[in-house]
């Protein structure tokens, strides 16, 4: 009897042992990447980086589809994902309980690890007569899922020129829908927040005379007063064979991971997609943008302990919890 308890015992602690460091900062197991749609940048870039990651250290990353920077974080606070790509406004919201957050309050529960590139706001369109964002004034016009993040770079860029939600035939798609629907003359424009170049825009402009609008410098002005964390930000007419250069805005794009990832995991990560840009833009085009500067250059969230050991070394001082 004794000997059944004891082998007993020893079956639910080999259970029950793993489950428990599942969750503590000791564990690596494999860490969950929440990163977007599978026709945006986020899945494409995140799966080269969990590939390099997982092939070059002993941290293990699978990169999953999501919807994006709010469900990342919302699915990072639940443990479901470990790591996800946000927008910086994004982040800031989750952070401070704002916006996108002003219901379910603040999450806290995870730090930066690095911003990777910009993400341009795209606004698509295949009709010629919209040429400004005043154009958009009476149209169909996709502004992301309701109540994400390009739903407010939508609002943010419409307020600029004076414009509402009401002002325009508003219909809430991710970038795939907003291109079908653009394909098949059901919306005139859509906001496209992604890294330029972006599949689901690529694939539209390999078929149809894509154009892209422009925010002229007074417009811009009043954008970036009432939005500074905007940066100005030119998408050149080679990336989607448009007629002229697309002077837009743009936020960053920043890889974040829960606050109990293990030091040496957050280390890994980030160390690996800074020291080996050369290969990781082989197998993809935002690799090139991978700049120290800007990695270190966020304020609004703290860094993860893990990553500060990280650019310490490289010379930078980052915000720690």
């Amino acid at each position: 009897m004794k000997k059944t308890i004891s082998v007993l015992f020893a079956l639910i602690l080999t259970i029950s042992v793993p489950l428990m460091a599942s969750g503590s900062s000791e564990s690596s197991g494999n860490l969950m990447f929440g990163t977007g749609g599978d026709q945006g940048t986020y899945y494409g870039y995140g799966n080269v980086l969990a590939q390099r990651i997982s092939s070059e250290t002993d941290t293990k990353v699978t990169a999953v589809v999501s919807a994006g920077s709010q469900d990342n974080i919302e699915m990072m606070d639940m443990n479901r994902y470990q790591l996800g790509f946000v927008q910086t406004d994004v982040m800031s919201y989750a952070y401070n309980g704002t916006n996108l957050f002003a219901e379910t309050g603040k999450i806290d529960s995870f730090s930066t690890l690095g911003a990777l590139y910009m993400e341009q706001v795209q606004i698509v369109t295949l009709d010629p007569s919209i040429k400004t964002v005043a154009d958009l004034k009476g149209k169909a016009v996709s502004i992301g899922s309701s109540g994400s993040g390009v739903y407010y770079n939508a609002l943010d860029i419409l307020a600029a020129y004076g414009l509402t939600e009401n002002d325009i035939k508003p219909t809430y798609q991710s970038f795939g829908d907003s291109v079908d629907s653009l394909q098949d003359g059901k919306i005139d424009a859509a906001f496209v927040v992604a890294g330029a170049p972006t599949v689901a825009i690529s694939t539209l402009a390999s078929t149809q005379d894509v154009q892209l609008v422009s925010i002229d410098d007074e417009h811009m002005d009043i954008l970036m007063e009432a939005s500074p964390y905007y940066s100005p930000n030119t998408i050149a007419a080679s990336v989607y064979g448009t007629d002229t250069d697309c002077q837009t805005v743009a936020v960053g794009a920043v890889v974040i991971a829960r606050n109990d990832v293990s030091e040496d995991d957050a280390y890994n990560i980030i160390s690996t997609i800074m020291n080996d840009k050369e290969e990781i833009t082989k197998a993809h085009a935002k690799g090139a943008e991978l700049d120290m500067d800007f990695a270190a250059s966020i304020t609004t969230v703290p860094y993860h302990p893990g990553a500060a050991k990280y650019f310490a070394e490289k010379g930078y001082t980052v915000p720690v919890k």
